[in-house]
């Protein structure tokens, strides 16, 4: 899969089950940990779970495995590392206290209604 296929699929995977305020960031130019951050978040932490249970699924179904996923048992931040491509799926209150969008503000905001 190429990256911008991967995008699509975890960006329609999040919208499909619901997932509030998706965000994609373009970070490749200020980090060398991923490319891009997909953040979104979940009304409840079974939401939440059920978001990033369904971009594992949908991904795997390409054939695509996460090198690690962390925060599955809490569901309050689940971060999916796809090695270019990092998932942050939070519960509402977590994703405020941890602004990630904030952090990483120098990135670049990439529309998604052009992976929808």
């Amino acid at each position: 899969m190429t990256q911008k296929e991967k995008l699509t699929e975890i960006v329609r995977a999040l919208d499909s089950k619901n997932a509030v305020d998706i965000k994609v960031i373009r970070i490749g130019d200020l980090t060398i940990i991923a490319d891009y951050f997909v953040i979104a978040h979940g009304t409840s932490t079974t939401h939440t779970r059920g978001l990033a249970d369904e971009v594992e699924f949908k991904l795997g179904e390409k054939g695509e495995k996460p090198d690690h996923i962390e925060g599955i048992d809490g569901a309050s931040w689940i971060a999916m590392d796809y090695t270019d491509i990092i998932v942050h799926v939070f519960y509402k209150d977590t994703r405020a206290d941890y602004a990630l969008e904030k952090l990483w503000s120098d990135g670049e905001e990439v529309d998604i209604a052009t992976l929808l």
